[in-house]
């Protein structure tokens, strides 16, 4: 293991070496050098460990685990052979036409009359605010008893958040997993919007909110089907270990965290509790008691 640019293994055995060229040394003192060593030794050993040579979870690894056989260490920069490739290509209903006229001044003279044109697109993007605002008429009877127009239904402040926000903000903290602070810079710096911390956490909770009828017909769809996956991960919540646990098939996918991981974690969804087909699984012991029919669980290698 190497820290700071120092080998440890390599340094450790040449101080070895040289404790058994030094003859002169009391059996107390090199005893005491012996044990030093030991306790270095065990210590890179703990540091060394992560999720792929021991029990620990993923959430535990203190350095993250790159299989550089499976990223191509040895592979040139760009595209490798047989990665499926995308070519930007021209549209046929553009956003905005600029003519390009010939500057006829350049021209040889004689007479010309257009015959067409060569387009080229150029792809870019508007990041901007809109503001709408709502201006309900005021009507007044000859008695001066007003009538005011109706606002629509989800207008209910004299300021707010629109839902294109709401949902820009879900899907940076919540998919691209982008922190609350640095999703509120974002939306200060490239829109002018101002935006807390606070408002972001409670768009999330509004879409989890609005998720829970999909949730219910996802679970369905799941229940039905022949043959599920399932498998858990260790993640970090507020400092906490916590447990992702996946239930899933080619179609469809169910998430959800957990401060536990076995049999109480994996009933929480009531999937497992009421599946009756073929469960894929890492044959860890609580998948056996977590199943309507403990017989269809089907047993494969790999996993915590």
């Amino acid at each position: 293991m190497t820290i700071d640019n120092i080998d440890v293994a390599a340094t450790v055995k040449k101080v070895q070496q040289l404790l058994a060229e030094e003859t002169h040394l009391s059996p107390a003192l090199r005893s005491t050098l012996d044990v030093l060593i030991l306790v270095v030794q065990l210590l890179v050993n703990r540091l060394s460990l992560n999720s792929r040579n021991s029990s620990q979870p993923p959430s535990k690894d203190r350095f993250p685990v790159r299989d550089k056989t499976a990223i191509g260490a040895a592979n040139k920069p760009g595209g490798q052979a047989g990665h499926v490739g995308t070519t930007l290509k021209k549209i046929a209903d553009p956003d905005e036409i600029e003519i390009l006229n010939v500057d006829r001044s350049t021209l040889p003279p004689g007479a010309y009359q257009a015959i067409g044109y060569e387009s080229r697109q150029v792809f870019d993007i508007d990041i901007r605010r809109v503001v709408t605002e709502y201006r309900a008429e005021i009507l007044q009877d000859q008695r001066g008893q007003r009538y005011t127009a109706q606002f629509p239904a989800h207008v209910t402040k004299a300021a707010q958040y629109g839902n294109g926000v709401k949902a820009q903000a879900v899907y940076l903290s919540q998919y691209q997993l982008i922190p609350y602070q640095r999703v509120q810079e974002q939306f200060q710096d490239q829109l002018q919007v101002p935006i807390s911390a606070g408002s972001v956490f409670a768009f999330n909770q509004q879409a989890y909110a609005l998720l829970a009828q999909f949730e219910q017909k996802l679970i369905a769809k799941l229940l039905h089907t022949r043959v599920l996956h399932s498998d858990e991960t260790g993640i970090n919540i507020a400092g906490l270990t916590h447990w992702l646990h996946c239930a899933s098939n080619p179609q469809w996918t169910l998430y959800h965290a957990h401060a536990r991981r076995g049999t109480e974690a994996m009933i929480a969804r009531h999937v497992r509790p009421h599946f009756t087909g073929i469960l894929v699984h890492d044959h860890w012991k609580p998948c056996f008691h977590s199943t309507a029919n403990m017989r269809s669980a089907t047993p494969i290698t790999g996993g915590n």
